[in-house]
């Protein structure tokens, strides 16, 4: 028989400090990919319902080995176990990032060339009598296209990451429970989830960042490109964040290899107070069902033979847990409009907020008179702003004969397009980009920003009463056979359908596709803002609707 482990006061608090930072790690890392999936998807050149599969690909990684995990788990050294994912995930955000080592510097798509000297006095022609467009490029280009088979990097690297992640909650937090006092673990848990929500805070700041900063910056001369971060079809650093991430988790797994399988109840060597001892029992005979109580002093299995014997009877006793059952069922409907809603809602607010929220001063340009003679192709992206306030997508196809400056200052002169809608005083020019968005778009985004703040906070108001009820409601020998259940059904019914199914009702919304450097369909370079609205707000109130109910259920089993 094992000896009892060692007293050391120090142990629990590296322990406590160990799941704070792995917390923020794990957050960090999953916030930064949501704010990359725009960035993934414009470099990738692939639809948001590819996505959509990307972004699921970490439940599915999860789905892998959550189960055994989880059960088996419970009987080896818990914090090693917890170490060795933080090294997989590690591995995970390196993986996503070696793509862009691999595919070359990124070719946007463009109708003109804009690689001039700076001291050249060449004026650009974007409308010629003669002006064809080549749409084959030589094989080994649609090779390293950016529409190709890379992607399959990221959706391994992120079941890596979701693989990783699999201990740390089930462990951790069953290791945490054995340890403490039951009156202490709800604060040790909201103390290291307070630290946790650090994470997104940083994973959105770090990805705001580098979404600004041009994804081959040391590579190119950033003077030759003619496009800015509002640009549709702007990448940013994407893969840089993943380098970091990486690193931070590399460095978490660290104190986890220093802990020891077990460590002593807190508290056990003293005498407990007579309302300390009543108030534990009752809590325990209030939420953990007469059958469960049956097994408490069982012994362990001791071999892994009969580990795995015992699984079978171990899922049946969790599963006859009314309570456990209905808590699955309400996280599981939450998850499952949660998820969708965060994956898509940087590229939301970009698309509602970041341009005009009317197509109306949108013009993809075609069957015209004032470019008949221009040849031009319908099939490139090339966005110029016109003095009239219209955006044309292509210098081309609003009729422009000539051009002044170079890079990112060209100026289009003579655009005969725009002199259909314009008003006195203005010439027929036109510049380099879309046309900025409307003046009372900030405020409006300033409304919804307040508005997502107070319905975090009710959303989250249910989260800790809700997970103490699930682990007050369950066997001690079953708490990380039954945490690791709930993420397996949680995340294989709620995490990855929606991501899915939400990127393809986005891409019905797309006004203009992008093509990548084969010729083929790229990623979208714009949407009709109000049906993305439409479907973004339906699926937001049928989930506030949803979290309301959970709520009142938590609510009604506290009561009881």
């Amino acid at each position: 028989e094992a000896p009892p482990p060692k007293k050391n006061p120090l142990r629990p608090i590296l322990f406590l400090a160990s799941m704070a930072f792995v917390f923020f790690t794990k957050a960090l890392g999953g916030s930064y990919m949501k704010s990359s999936i725009t960035q993934i998807e414009r470099r990738f050149e692939i639809p948001s319902s590819l996505i959509g599969v990307i972004d699921g690909s970490f439940e599915i990684g999860n789905l892998l080995v959550v189960a055994f995990v989880s059960y088996f788990g419970a009987k080896l050294h818990r914090p090693r176990l917890i170490g060795i994912g933080c090294l997989i995930m590690a591995a995970g955000c390196f993986l996503i990032a070696m793509p862009h080592f691999f595919q070359g510097p990124y070719k946007y798509e463009t109708s003109v060339s804009h690689s001039r000297d700076v001291n050249s006095t060449e004026s650009i022609q974007p409308c010629l009598s003669n002006h064809t467009i080549t749409d084959s490029f030589p094989p080994l280009a649609c090779e390293k296209a950016t529409g190709s088979s890379m992607w399959i990097y990221v959706f391994l690297g992120n079941i890596l990451r979701g693989i990783g992640e699999t201990p740390i909650m089930p462990l951790g937090v069953s290791y945490l429970d054995d340890f403490s006092r039951q009156e202490n673990t709800p604060l040790y848990l909201a103390c290291i989830n307070a630290v946790g929500l650090l994470g997104p805070m940083f994973g959105f700041m770090i990805g705001s960042f580098l979404a600004k900063t041009y994804v081959d910056i040391g590579f190119v001369d950033l003077d030759s490109i003619t496009i800015n971060y509002k640009d549709s079809r702007w990448v940013g650093a994407w893969w840089l964040g993943f380098i970091v991430t990486g690193t931070v988790t590399l460095l978490s797994s660290i104190p986890f290899w220093f802990l020891p399988k077990s460590l002593p109840k807190q508290g056990e060597d003293q005498s407990p107070s007579k309302s300390t001892e009543l108030a534990t029992v009752a809590e325990q005979e209030n939420f953990l069902p007469e059958e469960n109580q049956e097994h408490e002093e069982k012994e362990e299995p001791a071999t892994f033979k009969e580990m795995a014997r015992d699984f079978i009877p171990s899922l049946k006793r969790l599963f006859k847990n009314s309570i456990y059952v209905l808590m699955i069922l309400t996280y599981l409907v939450t998850v499952n409009g949660f998820i969708g809603l965060i994956t898509f809602k940087p590229k939301f607010m970009e698309q509602i907020y970041g341009q005009s929220a009317s197509k109306s001063i949108f013009l993809i340009g075609k069957e015209k008179q004032c470019n008949m003679g221009c040849s031009c192709s319908v099939k490139h992206w090339d966005p110029v702003c016109a003095e009239n306030g219209m955006t044309y997508a292509s210098p081309c196809l609003a009729g422009c004969q000539t051009s002044t400056g170079n890079s990112k200052e060209m100026v289009f002169q003579n655009c005969t397009c725009t002199g259909e809608v314009m008003s006195p005083g203005m010439n027929m020019s036109a510049v380099l980009g879309q046309c900025p968005r409307k003046s009372d778009c900030d405020h409006k985004f300033k409304i919804y920003m307040a508005l997502s703040v107070v319905g975090s906070f009710i959303s989250a108001s249910g989260g800790m009463p809700g997970y103490i009820v699930l682990l007050r409601s369950i066997h001690q020998d079953l708490k990380s056979l039954a945490l690791g259940m709930q993420t397996l059904i949680v995340r294989t019914l709620g995490g990855i359908p929606p991501p899915i199914y939400f990127g393809a009702l986005i891409d019905r919304t797309c006004l203009k596709w992008g093509r990548n450097q084969c010729g083929g369909r790229g990623a979208c370079r714009f949407y009709d803002a109000d049906a993305f609205s439409f479907i973004y707000v339906a699926h937001s109130s049928s989930t506030t609707l949803t979290k309301v109910l959970n709520n009142k259920q938590i609510d009604i089993i506290k009561s009881n």
